[in-house]
C-alpha cells in the first residue's frame, strides 16, 4: 500500500531515508530550503554536498516549497538539526492548520534544545497542534546514512507512546536490509539518541591521542552508565539503554569514521581547536551543543556525569584533553 510521505530536511540522513521510503514504493516528497540542492537532486539525482557517489531514486520528488511537500501527506518525517526543529515545525504547523490536515509526525533528529533542555518530540508537540497530528514517533538506532545507502543491514527503533502508531511507521520503513523494532519508551529513545553524541566526541578524542581499544571500550561502557542515569531521572526505562537506541547507537557512533561527532573528537585529540573543527566539518556536529545542554541539565537535576563534564570542559572551557583524561582516571575509587 502506497503512503504519501513528506520528508523535511535533505542532509545525508534525511535524503537517504527519503530514498529508502521511495524504494519501498511510497510517494515521497523531500523538502530542502536550498534551491540549488533541489535542482541538483531533481536533475542529476545526486546530493554531492552530503552523499558522494550515490544516485537517488529517479521518482523521488524534491522541492523547496514546504506546502507542496506537506499537502496531502499522511506522514511527515523531520530530519533537520535540533536547532532548526522549532522553526521548521512552526512553518509546517501553519500549513497543516490551513489545510485542516492531520498527519503522523516522525523525527530522526538527535539532540536536546539549548536552554530549555527539551527533547525533540517535546518541541514538535509544542509547535504542531494536537488536532493536526495522530502521534509522534522517534526513529533512532545504529544507522549511518552512508551504510544505509549501501544497503548494509541496519536495525533501528520506532518509539511512540501509542504502539499502534509505532507499528504504522515500522511497516513503512521495513525492507530486506532495514529492520525496525517498536518501543513505547520515547524518553529513553530520545535521551539515548542525543547523549551518545557526547560520548562519541570523547571516543574520537581518545583515538586522536593514540589510545587503544581498552580505553575506547571503557569510555563507551561508562558513558552508557551516564546516559542511563540522566534518562532514568526523567522516567526512562533502563532496559531501553541496552537496546538499539541505547548501546546500539552509542557503539556505531563512537567507533566509526562516518560519525561527525567521532571525527570532531578525533581532530580535537590531534590538537585542533573547536572553532577549527567546526569550520572544517561542513555539517552540524550535534554533540557539541548537546554536551552543553546535558552538562547543565545534569547539574540542575544532581545527576553525576563525569565524562560529560570533562568533555564540556574541553569544548567550552578550553581544557586540554589529556588533562581531563588524567582527572577522570584519578577520581576516587568506587564500586561499579
Amino acid at each position: 500500500m502506497t503512503t504519501k510521505i513528506a520528508v523535511l530536511g535533505a542532509g545525508s540522513w534525511g535524503s537517504v531515508l527519503a530514498n529508502l521510503l521511495t524504494e519501498n514504493g511510497h510517494e515521497v516528497t523531500l523538502w530542502s530550503h536550498k534551491a540549488s540542492q533541489v535542482a541538483e537532486m531533481n536533475e542529476h539525482h545526486t546530493n554531492t554536498a552530503y552523499m558522494h557517489d550515490f544516485e537517488y531514486e529517479h521518482n523521488l520528488n524534491v522541492t523547496d516549497d514546504m506546502k507542496v511537500a506537506l499537502t496531502g501527506a499522511e506522514v511527515v518525517l523531520f530530519v533537520v538539526p535540533t536547532k532548526a526543529i522549532r522553526e521548521v515545525s512552526a512553518q509546517a504547523a501553519k500549513i497543516l492548520v490551513a489545510n485542516q490536515q492531520q498527519v503522523t509526525v516522525v523525527h530522526a533528529t538527535k539532540g536536546l534544545e539549548q536552554d530549555t533542555y527539551k527533547r525533540v518530540s517535546e518541541m514538535l508537540a509544542e509547535e504542531i497542534p494536537a488536532a493536526n497530528r495522530d502521534g509522534i514517533v522517534v526513529l533512532s538506532g545504529p544507522s549511518h546514512a552512508e551504510d544505509v545507502a549501501k544497503k548494509d543491514l541496519t536495525l533501528i527503533t520506532a518509539a511512540a507512546e501509542n504502539e499502534d502508531v509505532a507499528r504504522k511507521i515500522q511497516k513503512l520503513f521495513m525492507n530486506p536490509y532495514f529492520r525496525v523494532y517498536t518501543n513505547t519508551d520515547v524518553i529513553g529513545a530520545e535521551f539515548g539518541a542525543a547523549l551518545k553524541n557526547i560520548i562519541a566526541i570523547g571516543a574520537g578524542a581518545l583515538h586522536g591521542l593514540g589510545y587503544g581499544d581498552n580505553a575506547k571500550a571503557a569510555l563507551i561502557t561508562r558513558g552508557l552508565a551516564e546516559i542511563s542515569r540522566l534518562g532514568q531521572s526523567f522516567g526512562a526505562n533502563p532496559i531501553t539503554f541496552i537496546g538499539l537506541s541505547g548501546v546500539g547507537d552509542l557503539v556505531v557512533t563512537a567507533t566509526s569514521v562516518n560519525s561527525r561527532n567521532w571525527r570532531a573528537g578525533n581532530e580535537l585529540g590531534q590538537g585542533k581547536s573547536l572553532s577549527e573543527v567546526i569550520d572544517t566539518m561542513g555539517m552540524v556536529i550535534e554533540g557539541v551543543a548537546t554536551t552543553k545542554a546535558a552538562h547543565e541539565l545534569a547539574a540542575q537535576r544532581h545527576v553525576e556525569m563525569p565524562i560529560t563534564d570533562a568533555i564540556y570542559d574541553v569544548l567550552y572551557n578550553g581544557a586540554e584533553v589529556r588533562s581531563v583524561i588524567t582527572g577522570l582516571m584519578q577520581r576516587e575509587g568506587r564500586p561499579e
